[in-house]
């Protein structure tokens, strides 16, 4: 197996370990908000939202942009790209839209509810949240609805080494400095994705993913490793 393959691999495995971690996270904080909602005990009720505002910065907002960027990366690096697979596509929709919602709307409602305790609509956002990262972990399983474009048979190239090891490296350091500060603080993995998506237009092509009429033994056979 070359280094580059092996990278690549490492890359898949911290995307597949982070959005677990996502869902995991997200599954906690509907339990911990739930628990403080019908507690009656003002003690419990402030341990449990204080407990789901810390998991919420030192766990789930990292994992969630180590996902996130991970899952940019491989699609920006190998030839399944962005917009040539629905589930892709579809999986970076989700992606954005948790994104805007988790940092812009059930954070600082976090942060609103250590003081005056959970309301329904968080315990509702973060099971919804839970559920769509359960979804896209389908979604990278089945593979489904074909390409974008009818016909589609080729597209972008595979990424020097340096991306994969980059994607790794970067993911890494990046949740290190947030467990470490107490929230995200995904600097490094802008950066990354900034230079990788400039460019990846220089990298020579290559076959795409599998054809939307492709058998199974073709779509394994074209299912990036």
């Amino acid at each position: 197996m070359d280094n580059r393959k092996r990278w690549r691999q490492l890359t898949v495995w911290l995307h597949v370990l982070s959005s677990a971690g996502w869902m995991a996270q997200a599954m906690a904080l509907c339990v911990m908000l739930a628990t403080g909602l019908v507690s009656g005990d003002p003690v419990v009720r402030a341990a449990s939202t204080t407990m789901a505002l810390a998991t919420d910065g030192r766990l789930l907002g990292p994992m969630a942009d180590v996902s996130a960027f991970t899952g940019i990366m491989l699609a920006a690096a190998t030839p399944w790209g962005f917009f040539r697979h629905w589930w892709v596509l579809v999986k970076f929709a989700i992606t954005v839209v948790q994104l805007y919602v988790g940092i812009f709307l059930l954070s600082p409602q976090l942060e609103q509810s250590a003081v005056t305790g959970p309301v329904p609509l968080q315990i509702a956002g973060t099971a919804l949240m839970a559920s769509a990262i359960a979804f896209q972990g389908w979604l990278s399983i089945a593979k489904p609805w074909g390409t974008v474009r009818d016909r589609q048979r080729r597209g972008g190239g595979t990424g020097p080494l340096w991306v994969f090891v980059a994607a790794v490296v970067g993911g890494l350091l990046d949740l290190a400095l947030a467990l470490a500060l107490g929230h995200p603080m995904p600097l490094l993995s802008i950066v990354l994705l900034i230079v990788v998506l400039a460019r990846r237009r220089s990298w020579p092509g290559a076959p795409a993913g599998p054809r939307a009429d492709a058998t199974p033994r073709e779509r394994r056979a074209a299912t990036p490793a």
